[in-house]
């Protein structure tokens, strides 16, 4: 079952606010973005180091109310690891994104799309880990840890999954602007962040609201982005949009979308 605990989000029904004062404290981000053509990688326009503002706004808010110490309980969840009661939960949260990837490519070329050979940048992948993991890891103490939480209570974890992908899929609109991605690209790539979304909570859940293991699969989605073929130039939000939906389908169906955790 899941972890009842009440957190300081969840008391003070902060989510909305949160959203807001993310999309606010974001956009010095985005100006910096539109006036330079500087990337942190390919694919990556600099205003993507809005990875900051969701465990800034967390603070903010929780700081606002008097409570310093929940600011730092909340950095604490970064490596809550230990709230992990079943191990088997850090194989869907490590190979899940890369399996929908493989699947994708693998589509793609029955679909004899003109694809270059795949190469696998070896020890650059550790590196291309960490940072997306530090990243990752930044944001989900804002998204998982901050905002998921009394969402759920107001409705269900399916339902949560939904309304925290859309706020964090159009949150990647003005990057995406920047990295010059055609709206059709945005479009479908936002249909396969809110799918993401819903993998991200269902894992949540079921390793008793870890934000870590959220921030692992997070950044998973990003690596298995950037060792797609050319830093991801060839990959198609279509295709692994669809194939990520049909993994929530069978999520949904199988957990249950009231918790999206089987009850024992």
């Amino acid at each position: 079952m899941i972890d009842q605990r009440k957190t300081p989000a969840m008391r003070s029904g902060y989510p909305m606010k949160f959203f807001l004062l993310v999309f606010a404290l974001s956009v010095p981000f985005w100006l910096i973005g539109a006036a330079s053509t500087l990337k942190v990688m390919p694919g990556l326009p600099v205003s993507s180091l809005m990875v900051l503002c969701p465990p800034m706004a967390a603070s903010i808010l929780l700081y606002r109310r008097g409570r310093l110490s929940s600011v730092t309980g909340m950095l604490k969840r970064s490596f809550d690891f230990r709230r992990v009661r079943s191990k088997v939960w850090y194989l869907p949260a490590v190979l899940l994104m890369p399996a929908i990837a493989v699947l994708a490519y693998a589509l793609m070329r029955l679909l004899h799309r003109p694809l270059p050979v795949a190469m696998v940048p070896g020890m650059a992948v550790p590196l291309m880990f960490l940072m997306f993991f530090v990243a990752a890891l930044a944001e989900e103490l804002g998204w998982s840890g901050f905002a998921l939480d009394p969402l759920q209570d107001r409705g269900n974890a399916l339902q949560a999954g939904i309304l925290v992908g859309l706020v964090w899929a159009a949150w990647h609109i003005v990057p995406f602007l920047q990295a010059e991605r055609s709206p059709a690209w945005i479009a479908w790539q936002m249909f396969t962040l809110v799918a993401s979304r819903i993998l991200i909570v269902w894992l949540y859940n079921n390793t008793q609201k870890s934000v870590f293991v959220a921030a692992l699969s997070h950044a998973m989605i990003n690596v298995s982005w950037q060792l797609f073929p050319n830093h991801g130039s060839d990959y198609d939000p279509r295709i692994t949009g669809l194939i990520t939906a049909l993994a929530v389908v069978l999520v949904t169906v199988v957990w249950g979308p009231r918790t999206l955790v089987r009850c024992s």
